[in-house]
């Protein structure tokens, strides 16, 4: 059954604040410890994305996260299978 499951656009949401939006047939990449590592190395606004005392959230995205989705991922070539679309801006030269 799983294999016939449609892709769903899902929101990880830290400290009450939609931070990326992706694409899965599930949202097992919370668990991800490389997605973990990624999002506590990023900062916006000067603050880190993910620390230590963060848990993060994840529910269906909202329509305007939905299309932001659609319309960045379009635009990139998703080797990996998932693809993130950052809901915030990011500092540094380490932006993707």
């Amino acid at each position: 059954m799983t294999d016939s499951m449609s892709l769903s656009i899902f929101t990880m949401v830290f400290d009450h604040k939609p931070v990326i939006a992706f694409g899965c047939k599930k949202h097992s990449v919370c668990a991800d410890e490389r997605v973990r590592a990624k999002l506590s190395s990023l900062r916006s606004g000067g603050k880190l994305l993910l620390d230590d005392f963060a848990t993060p959230h994840v529910r269906l995205a909202r329509p305007d996260e939905r299309a932001l989705y659609y319309e960045q991922s379009a635009s990139r070539s998703n080797d990996s299978g998932m693809s993130m679309v950052y809901l915030v801006d990011l500092d540094g030269p380490s932006a993707p």
